[in-house]
């Protein structure tokens, strides 16, 4: 999977290729132009992982197809989805927003990490940007193993780190407050694997 973002850096290091956008080179960008859906998809990538950020829908096929190996037995795939609800109140929608340099970094070595610790071939992380309205995928988080208890384990392991370290963070707007309302930011992380609340104040 090759971005079609306009590079004008690109750096190989340990077989990593990092692609950089005029509008993340310099630090005079304000955060809008970093942010610019067409600086995007934004991507870190290797051999054995492939870490993106993007503004479209999610091309889940094309993930599935980037963990697939012949000497992988298991292919894991989880779908986090916007749902119409938060303790107890009805959501109409969310909004990502990150530090894509720092986000992608982030996402990488988590990969990179998870991958050794529980020997998975490939492994793909795919996050959304932006709007993300209810039912719709807004992270993606696809492995391959030898076998599935490592696949499970890797996975859940994956989006676990993910939501507690990336630095993407992401908006509700309540459906009982209006479309006026500006909305609540929140950290990524805001309920535990078995949906109990973390994190009521806003990030």
């Amino acid at each position: 999977m090759t971005s079609d973002t306009p590079v004008t850096e690109k750096m190989a290091r340990n077989g990593v290729t990092e692609a950089s956008t005029s509008a993340t080179s310099t630090a005079k960008t304000s955060r809008s132009s970093v942010l610019d859906p067409a600086n995007f998809p934004q991507t870190l990538e290797s051999p054995t992982i492939y870490i993106s950020l993007v503004y479209d829908p999610l091309d889940i096929p094309a993930y599935l197809k980037f963990t697939r190996s012949a000497k992988a037995g298991a292919n894991i795939l989880f779908l986090g989805t916007t749902r119409d609800n938060f303790d107890h109140r009805p959501v109409s929608r969310l909004s990502y927003s990150a530090y894509p340099s720092l986000a992608l970094k982030s996402l990488y070595a988590i990969a990179e990490d998870v991958q050794k610790k529980h020997g998975l071939e490939k492994v793909a992380i795919v996050h959304r940007m932006g709007e993300v309205k209810v039912e719709e995928e807004s992270i993606a988080v696809a492995v391959s193993s030898g076998h599935r208890a490592a696949g499970w384990k890797g996975a859940e392991e994956i989006l676990e780190r993910v939501k507690a370290r990336a630095e993407i963070w992401k908006k509700e707007w309540f459906a009982d407050t209006g479309e006026m309302e500006e909305g609540v930011w929140r950290a990524n992380r805001d309920r535990d694997a078995q949906g109990n609340i973390l994190e009521k104040s806003n990030a």
